[in-house]
């Protein structure tokens, strides 16, 4: 007897993946695909070290800080989400769902910010091979924050419907959310602060 409830209790502490397999697998392709970006950013720059660092002087890391704190805050509200869906608290979530996709809305209009304020001072994408991956990687990451909302829309849409509320889906929006933020941090390092 004392064996089958620890086993019942083993098996109700089971470790899953959070999410679904779906996601994952549109996760780590995208992963393959930035660091493939990642990789070619930097033979790029080894063969002009010269032209990327006189390049790299002209961007604002303060903003770049910036950017990088709002899309980790965001980062904290949806995995707090996360925990709220799954202990029942979905009104909670919601709010923090809602939270992080403001984040990300913010981290948009930053970086358009940034973009103009850029072309304003006349480094424009084909200004030198610099700019030309400063705009292509930040560019494709803002794309991904964009979807990033609205799979976050679907998250809500879920969490509005107090009959739904499917962990699975809170756990999958969030996998993909975390995905852009950790691409963020990469381009943060590469193309801000690596000289």
């Amino acid at each position: 007897m004392t064996n089958t409830v620890a086993a019942a209790e083993s098996d109700s502490r089971m470790v899953h993946m959070p999410g679904d397999g779906a996601m994952w697998v549109m996760v780590i392709g995208d992963l393959i695909i930035f660091g493939a970006y990642f990789i070619i950013f930097m033979v790029h720059r080894a063969m002009r070290p010269g032209v990327f660092l006189a390049s790299q002087q002209h961007l604002n890391i303060t903003i770049g800080v910036v950017n990088t704190l709002v899309l980790l805050a965001s980062s904290w509200f949806i995995a707090r989400s996360v925990q709220c869906t799954r202990a029942g608290e979905g009104d909670r979530a919601l709010r923090l769902t809602y939270l992080g996709g403001l984040c990300g809305v913010l981290f948009i209009g930053i970086k358009a910010y940034e973009w103009s304020a850029k072309i304003a001072e006349g480094y424009a994408l084909s200004g030198n091979e610099f700019f030309m991956f400063y705009y292509m990687l930040t560019g494709v990451h803002v794309f991904h924050v964009g979807l990033g909302l609205v799979i976050l829309g679907v998250v809500v849409r879920e969490l509005r419907n107090p009959r739904r509320r499917r962990v699975s889906m809170v756990e999958s929006g969030a996998t993909y959310w975390h995905m852009v933020d950790l691409l963020w941090v990469v381009i943060f390092a590469l193309v801000y602060v690596m000289r």
